[in-house]
């Protein structure tokens, strides 16, 4: 019984059954074109990405990666930044050395070092689109793999994460490369009688990669899931067997070292200890629409609530992904859709077990399940698209695609009207642009404001004026690009550093830096007393500078006193 069981449930997925996906529409039968429409996105795509990347300031933790470069030029490979694996650095310190020698020789076009930072970001979120097409196409078929690589290459949020100097981007290229071999090593196994051992090394290398982007090895476990679900099939020639197996994690183990050589200093493993333990974390608290909750790893379900990251999927895409989404998620429990389905399935269920229940979110972690949702809206556009077409008579063969090249206008426009702060567009779920920076501020607005507020400082601070703010460093960096090395930065959260404000002194209230230490404080200043400059990201209000006198001054002394009444 159980055998004929496995006989009457194959394995269909598009690689091995092309039959059940096969084309509607003239892309899926033409290589050529189909070759066009990738090159058109990667390059639409980067250019989005790559466009005005110095059009907002470092954000903190970028600053920390620029700062380790700068050590790894000057000091060899150290432990800077080490709770971070070193491969994302080694790309920037290309690229920030070739920006120097550009910039050395073209001194009238100049490449801003935000430029250089992020630009290894912009290039990998580009080519993800690439690896989208060829795993959608490898689980689902040409046509959804199209659709699907159009929306990852014009949303705007893909577009923001990528611009972020941080590790996300790489990670996700990796893991997509990863599973392009390992689908790829399936059909091989399945289908051919060539050895499919290439692409399960070639798997181990970019697994190896990847963690040496950032010390995410669990996602590994999709595609192990994946592979062990079909184990039981008797039929099934995907079989690597324990040697392989051991061979595979020796591959990947080696690649990592190679990749990430500094994973071996004694500083790096202090630096990964301290961040494990929450001693990393600088700041007390993390704002979601408005309300402040503890931001701790290990707070789960006491710190940001759980539907963080659902929030963010209804107000952060364009609506008609959103709506597509909607439509695709119940077709993955369709056994028409062929096997395939099960990979976004495990993808979904083993990002959602990791981020959603623990206690620290950031928005930059849904970069690696924002391409199995784009995929899954793709799956709900293609059904929609074909549903319409049985009811359109002579116009069956144009619905899909028109279909299709709706939505992907619809993410187009958007990109092109958020930006280029694409971090802060919000759809009308959410309210669009009038509640822009209102559920994800952190993560909206990101300190881009700094540089434009340090710039105004030092146009208008005494010699050894103090700036108070909840980024001190990346204050204190700019501040040094002002050539006003004489600034001294505080923190606005430590009473202490208040107590020695005085007249002439600033405050630096940035949108997305609300705590529970600064909270009191903010509120007051922002009720009492009117800024002497106020900043935008487009037409988002972003922050506001304060100058302290008389009046401010008696605020700071209230909240500057642990003990005062007021403070509590």
């Amino acid at each position: 019984m159980h055998e004929l069981s496995a006989q009457t449930d194959p394995v269909i997925t598009a690689g091995l059954r092309p039959d059940l996906f096969a084309g509607r529409g003239v892309l899926t039968n033409s290589r050529s074109l189909v070759l066009i429409a990738l090159i058109v996105l990667v390059v639409a795509g980067f250019g989005f990405r790559a466009n005005g990347l110095s059009s907002e300031g470092l954000s903190e933790d970028e600053l920390n990666k620029l700062s380790a470069v700068a050590d790894y030029r000057a000091n060899g490979l150290t432990g800077a930044n080490g709770e971070h694996p070193m491969l994302m650095k080694a790309f920037q310190a290309a690229t920030i050395i070739l920006a120097e020698k550009w910039n050395n020789a073209h001194p009238t076009n100049q490449i801003a070092p935000e430029t250089a930072l992020r630009l290894p970001g912009a290039i990998v979120g580009a080519l993800s689109t690439v690896l989208i097409f060829l795993i959608v196409a490898e689980l689902f078929g040409v046509e959804v793999a199209l659709i699907a690589a159009a929306l990852w290459a014009f949303d705007p949020s893909a577009i923001g994460f990528s611009r972020v100097a941080k590790e996300d981007s790489f990670l996700l290229f990796f893991f997509l490369l990863a599973n392009v071999f390992w689908l790829r090593g399936q059909r091989v196994a399945e289908s051919k009688d060539q050895n499919p051992n290439k692409y399960y090394w070639a798997t181990a290398a970019a697994y190896g990669a990847m963690v040496a982007s950032k010390y995410l090895p669990h996602l590994l476990c999709i595609s192990i899931c994946y592979y062990w679900m079909f184990q039981n099939l008797p039929e099934t020639r995907w079989r690597l067997g324990k040697k392989r197996l051991l061979i595979f994690f020796t591959i990947m183990g080696l690649v990592f070292l190679v990749l990430s050589p500094t994973v071996l200093l004694p500083e790096t493993w202090k630096q990964m200890g301290l961040f494990a333990g929450g001693k990393r974390i600088s700041h007390d608290g993390y704002e979601f629409m408005n309300k402040l909750y503890p931001q701790r790893f290990d707070d789960w379900l006491r710190g940001i609530p759980f539907y963080f990251y659902f929030v963010f999927t209804a107000v952060k895409l364009p609506l008609l992904t959103v709506i597509g989404f909607v439509i695709g998620l119940p077709l993955l429990f369709r056994k028409k859709l062929g096997d395939g389905r099960y990979f976004i399935l495990f993808w979904f269920m083993l990002w959602v077990v990791t981020f959603s229940f623990s206690g620290g979110k950031f928005t930059r972690y849904y970069t690696t399940v924002l391409p199995a949702v784009l995929i899954t809206s793709a799956l709900g556009i293609q059904f929609v698209g074909r549903w319409l077409a049985t009811r359109a008579g002579n116009l069956k063969h144009y619905v899909p695609a028109s279909l299709a090249v709706i939505v992907i206008v619809a993410s187009v426009v958007a990109s092109v009207q958020a930006a280029p702060h694409f971090r802060l567009f919000t759809n009308s779920i959410g309210g669009g642009t009038a509640w822009a920076g209102y559920y994800f501020p952190h993560d909206e607005f990101y300190d881009a404001s700094m540089r434009d507020v340090m710039t105004e400082i030092a146009r208008r601070a005494r010699p050894g004026a103090r700036v108070a703010s909840e980024s001190p460093s990346l204050a204190t960096y700019y501040a040094e690009r002002e050539k006003r090395t004489d600034l001294i930065c505080i923190s606005l959260s430590d009473p202490e550093a208040l107590k020695q404000l005085s007249n002439g002194d600033f405050i630096i209230v940035a949108r997305g830096r609300r705590y529970f230490s600064n909270d009191g404080l903010i509120t007051t200043l922002q009720n009492y007393v009117v800024p002497a400059a106020e900043f935008k990201l487009g037409s988002i209000p972003s922050a506001k500078l304060f100058e302290i006198h008389e009046s401010s001054l008696s605020i700071v002394d209230l909240f500057s006193n642990p003990l005062s009444s007021v403070a509590k």
